[in-house]
């Protein structure tokens, strides 16, 4: 694999093939609308959408009676223009629990809240240029998302985390304490990463070995958008990884696969799914009150920082988060409870 092929451009290469794929089930006049959204979106942003709005036709060729029978890809343009409001809110209604190629499928309010934006914009390309009459995406309300709290595990469960991926193999035997010694300094050496940087997990499996500076002791990440970004790590993320990487390198891997970071036991880029049961894997044995996945480990990191330094935009941009209002939104409850100390700072009278 030539280094120029980066993961991310390998993985978009597979998206437009899969979203090629989806389109071809959809109506020919959908293309229009993806094309225009190429240069603002990600691939896996469009093939999200591609689903989302297949669904939509699916739900209108199961409702309208003067389209039963009819297939996805045959549904004339001038089918959007006979939706009414009342129809999106059937729709939002239908999309709670519906069944998808005899797979019974569920959305949560982010779930809820994506599928109609996806319309809304949909309608809104179509309805910009003159091509239907009327958008009656605009007379709905998108779903509102409720805020949940933040969960994420407090400094002594980081610790027995790390202390656990570290010597929890100790009292295994056979098979399991020969896989667990193969992977004990990897998984030390990811989690710590994740733990110690907060980045994604996307950004995490997408690394190669030439992204890691320890001169400078920072990563190369591609944030979400395709923007390139240093963040940097503390001597703790340094230690790990330096310990992981003679492991790493008495590795031979399968072909195309020669420059990932982190490699899985058959010698492959390590991929989010199996970062994901990993952590799962190991948070289960330290709480079972808490749902730790990666992107909790991120909450982690960014409840850390900012309890440390105050800096709410300091957060956002280690984070990458475009919008510092995704941050603060987050993080409220850190600042309400720092609010509050505020009120019993200052005293006015000195007790007599």
């Amino acid at each position: 694999m030539d280094k120029k092929t980066t993961f991310r451009e390998e993985a978009d290469i597979k998206n437009i093939l899969k979203l090629r794929e989806i389109l071809s089930t959809l109506p020919t006049f959908c293309k229009d609308y993806f094309r225009s959204i190429d240069t603002t979106t990600t691939t896996r942003t469009r093939i999200s959408y591609a689903y989302d709005i297949r669904v939509f036709f699916q739900f209108l060729i199961q409702q309208n009676p003067s389209l039963k029978g009819m297939e996805i890809a045959d549904i004339p343009i001038g089918t959007l223009d006979m939706v009414k409001a009342v129809d999106i809110e059937e729709y939002q209604e239908y999309l709670k629990v519906y069944m998808n190629q005899d797979k019974l499928e569920t959305n949560s309010e982010r779930g809820l809240k994506r599928k109609i934006s996806a319309l809304r914009s949909f309608y809104a390309y179509y309805y910009k240029r003159e091509m239907i009459t009327t958008n009656p995406t605009v007379l709905v309300d998108v779903p509102k998302i409720h805020d949940k709290s933040i969960i994420r595990l407090d400094n002594d469960e980081v610790a027995m985390l790390l202390d656990y991926i570290e010597h929890g193999g100790d009292h295994l035997s056979g098979q399991k304490r020969v896989y667990w010694e193969k992977t004990k300094e990897r998984d030390l050496a990811l989690i710590t990463l994740l733990l110690g940087t907060g980045i994604r997990v996307s950004e995490c499996v997408g690394l190669d070995i030439e992204d890691v500076d320890f001169k400078n002791n920072g990563i190369k990440v591609v944030r979400k958008g395709g923007n390139e970004m240093v963040v940097y790590f503390g001597d703790e993320v340094e230690q790990a990884l330096k310990k992981y990487l003679p492991i790493r390198e008495g590795i031979t891997p399968v072909s195309g696969h020669e420059h990932a970071l982190f490699y899985s036991t058959q010698r492959r880029r390590l991929g989010i799914q199996a970062v994901e049961n990993l952590v799962k894997k190991y948070s289960r044995e330290i709480t079972t009150t808490k749902k730790i996945t990666p992107h909790k480990l991120r909450s982690t990191y960014g409840t850390a920082l900012y309890q440390e330094t105050g800096d709410i935009y300091l957060v956002a941009d280690v984070l990458g988060h475009k919008d510092v209002n995704t941050t603060k939104k987050h993080y409220a409850a850190l600042d309400d409870a720092r609010r509050r100390k505020a009120a019993s700072a200052v005293r006015l009278r000195e007790d007599s």
